[in-house]
């Protein structure tokens, strides 16, 4: 294996292919340069149910042992849930995973003591160099530390207490709910978390499978939640939910099958976030619709707009002391879950909102979904900043237009607004467009679509 640690260390996390990018010997250099760069004298360490995930995981704490460092190794776990050990131990950890990509592909998440991220600017590009430097030299260099000890801890009913005590569902009213754990790590945790609830569940491929048999573990491709669609509406159930491979992201179908945006979930949690605690601050990034900041204000609270990207939401989050944040990819962010993610946490919160009242869900978040959106619409252009340049120009002398450059270019008028932002890892532009209505909305996509593609 040659390993290019440029490819593999991204920009949040540590991911690629293996044994072809990555394999154990690297594993255990990367937990030697975690325990170096997070001072740590004791570390937390999860893995998803990938095939390489437990090799690599246990690679992972022989590095961080082998300087001293005891290692509490918790097995099986989701992302939040590596997450809650990380909070409630007040330890640095690593979670194994690559989330929703092909089997083929394993990473590292890894966090500081209270579940802190770490990326490229707190630490990642710090882990890299060093893991790069031993890697030419063959080795990390010999540590006089008395190796540390790595021990294994259960904390599946632990995370699932500390959830329900967050979100009262006893009182509700009974409900059927179709959970698609896509073969992932939901298949693992949603046992455990709705014991004992008044909840008739409904599972749906919840056996552990790395090499996902059923379909990809993404459930923003809605290809991947035709299953779950059909499933609900032949069980006359309340709702569906889909989880992604390390469940730390939810998506939520109603009773009809339809999809519920996830801006629409993002203002449902918000509304009952504020309500709980008297207003206060919520953070949203800018692809979010504008149903989100309007309800944040209708409930009490002040809206903070972001970038795209878990790292801008989590530092806002830590810095502005808001009580939630949520973003158009189904991740949700909670301060009394350490401002980390969790999407089963915001599965309760629409449980909750659901059975606490009669009607069905598709009448419940028709008051936060109040307006009509594309989607995410990506195209390959040759000239990023070129074709940016072009849609800038096309919109600038527009009366009452207002631009801003925040991620990308947002344009936004009366009726409507757009964004177009560039990948950073791909030659991609990438649309998100809104409108007052279905009409103008098509109106304005493709019309910045032409100009993209021209």
């Amino acid at each position: 294996m040659t390993a290019d640690l440029s490819q593999l260390v991204k920009a949040y996390d540590v991911r690629g292919v293996v044994p072809d990018q990555w394999d154990e010997p690297l594993a255990e250099l990367f937990g030697a340069a975690f325990v170096q760069v997070t001072g740590a004298d004791a570390i937390v360490i999860g893995h998803d149910m990938r095939p390489s995930s437990p090799g690599l995981s246990r690679a992972f704490a022989r590095g961080a042992a082998a300087r001293g460092v005891d290692v509490t190794e918790i097995g099986l776990c989701s992302t939040d849930q590596l997450y809650y050990a990380s909070g409630a131990l007040g330890l640095p950890g690593a979670m194994f995973t690559a989330s929703h990509n092909p089997a083929r592909y394993n990473g590292i998440k890894m966090c500081r003591a209270g579940a802190a991220p770490v990326g490229q600017d707190t630490g990642l590009s710090e882990i890299r160099r060093l893991a790069e430097t031993w890697l030419d030299s063959g080795a990390a260099p010999a540590s006089d530390a008395t190796p540390g000890t790595i021990t294994r801890r259960e904390t599946l009913d632990d995370y699932a207490a500390y959830l329900r005590s967050l979100v009262d569902l006893t009182s509700i009213r009974p409900l059927k709910v179709v959970v698609d754990a896509g073969n992932g790590m939901g298949g693992h945790t949603v046992p455990t978390v709705f014991s004992g609830l008044p909840l008739e569940l409904v599972p749906m491929y919840f056996e552990l499978d790395g090499t996902f048999p059923n379909h990809e573990a993404n459930p923003l491709d809605p290809a991947n939640i035709v299953d779950l669609q059909k499933r609900v509406r032949e069980e006359g159930a309340d709702l569906g939910l889909a989880f992604d491979g390390d469940a730390d992201r939810c998506f939520v179908v109603d009773e009809r099958g339809e999809p519920v945006s996830p801006s629409a979930i993002t203002a449902l949690v918000a509304a009952r976030e504020l309500d709980r605690n008297g207003g206060g601050t919520v953070i949203h990034n800018l692809i979010t619709s504008w149903s989100v900041p309007e309800v944040v204000r209708e409930h009490g609270g002040t809206p903070v707009r972001t970038r795209v990207g878990h790292s801008f939401i989590k530092a806002e989050m830590a810095s502005s002391g808001a009580i939630f944040g949520g973003e158009h990819s189904a991740h949700y962010y909670f301060r009394d879950f350490w401002n980390a993610d969790t999407g089963m946490l915001a599965a309760l919160h629409v449980l909750a909102a659901l059975g606490g009242q009669d009607g069905p869900l598709s009448g419940l978040v028709a008051e936060y979904d109040r307006y009509v959106g594309s989607g995410e619409i990506n195209s390959t252009v040759d000239d990023q900043a070129a074709r940016l340049a072009a849609v800038r120009a096309a919109y600038e002398s527009r009366e009452g237009v207002v631009l801003d450059e925040l991620d990308g270019l947002t344009v936004t008028l009366e009726d409507t607004w757009f964004n177009v932002r560039p990948s950073n890892t791909e030659p991609l532009l990438r649309l998100n467009a809104e409108a007052r209505d279905e009409a103008t909305m098509a109106r304005v996509r493709d019309e910045v679509l032409k100009i993209i593609r021209a």
